[in-house]
């Protein structure tokens, strides 16, 4: 008898359809034909960095405030990539007739000149190293008003069916918002939220609010794969597809592995009926990924555990009343 292991089964294929304008059209009609089937949406964005730094008092800010300050960077600062992973409950990918081969997107930009912007000398230097051209962007990226304009009519906002996974999003979703609207943030963070919730639902997990449950799991998005045994599986890290796809990846063995199921996972939906905030709230979240791109360190005036949350109830239109939490002034790094 052989001692001779049998031959493991080939891992998947997985390629990053990468989307510009040429092929915009075509690409939002392969997803909204999807959507039905896959209705899990792994999101994640990049963009060129922090500009407007919070004072060293950031500690002693009110949510207000900080959300000042990620409205000032978002008004100022243009999108570069959007990536979007599609799944299915458990974890499947499109694989558009193939068989073989599984599909993710990442959506390039036309929006930002690094000649004319405004930009986070580091953040920009960093997304060229791993691999983004910001020349072939510029001449033949994605026009961000057309690109809101086929969002809407995609089946990925004002859908009550589906659910958005992301890693500390705040950002992320704040360039959406602005994008969908095409008009700068709104001035309250009340009326923020409430946006969100209408375009995006109430169905949205961050994997940075979950981690904090979850014992031995702390810090960026790399990190936590690490001590989860989660690998990268196509792509490179700052890239918008990769990192969608990583956070779906993530996602899903967190919720295997420190929450068992689905009926788990709803106290992070729980409907709030107080506006509060403190260092505790397990409700439905939005974090925000406040300075994955920043430079320096001010992670000092925060403690691993004293991460402050603003809870705001909303009513969205179509959906039904439900709370997002935002994760306001710590630092990723």
């Amino acid at each position: 008898m052989s001692d001779v292991p049998p031959p493991q089964p080939p891992k998947p294929r997985i390629v990053i359809r990468e989307v510009f304008e040429f092929n915009l059209i075509s690409e939002f009609e392969r997803i909204r034909a999807l959507i039905d089937r896959y209705p899990i949406i792994s999101m994640d964005t990049e963009f060129p960095g922090v500009v407007v730094r919070p004072d060293s008092n950031i500690r002693h800010r009110d949510p207000a405030a900080n959300y000042n300050g990620l409205k000032a960077n978002v008004d100022l600062l243009n999108l570069i990539q959007i990536g979007l992973t599609l799944s299915d409950e458990e974890g499947n990918l499109p694989d558009l007739g193939s068989g073989s081969t599984y599909y993710i997107w990442e959506f390039n930009f036309k929006d930002f000149d690094i000649a004319r912007h405004a930009h986070a000398l580091d953040s920009v230097e960093l997304l060229k190293r791993q691999g983004i051209d910001f020349e072939k962007n510029r001449e033949f990226g994605i026009d961000s008003v057309r690109f809101a304009e086929l969002l809407m009519s995609s089946g990925l906002v004002l859908n009550k069916d589906v659910t958005w996974v992301t890693f500390h999003s705040a950002y992320d979703f704040g360039y959406l918002v602005k994008c969908l609207t095409q008009r700068v943030l709104p001035e309250k963070l009340s009326e923020f939220v409430t946006r969100v919730g209408v375009f995006f639902g109430e169905k949205v997990y961050d994997v940075k609010h979950l981690i904090r449950f979850c014992t031995g799991l702390y810090g960026g998005l790399d990190r936590v794969c690490k001590a989860l045994g989660v690998e990268r599986v196509v792509g490179k890290s700052h890239q918008a597809g990769s990192d969608s796809l990583l956070t779906l990846h993530a996602f899903l063995k967190i919720k295997d592995k420190h929450f068992g199921n689905d009926y788990e996972l709803q106290k992070f939906l729980e409907v709030l009926s107080a506006l509060s905030w403190g260092p505790r709230i397990t409700a439905p979240y939005l974090l925000a990924r406040s300075a994955r791109h920043q430079s320096g360190n001010v992670s000092g005036e925060f403690g691993e555990h004293e991460t402050h949350y603003l809870c705001v109830r909303y009513v969205g239109i179509g959906y039904p009343s439900s709370t997002w939490v935002l994760q306001l002034g710590a630092t990723e790094l």
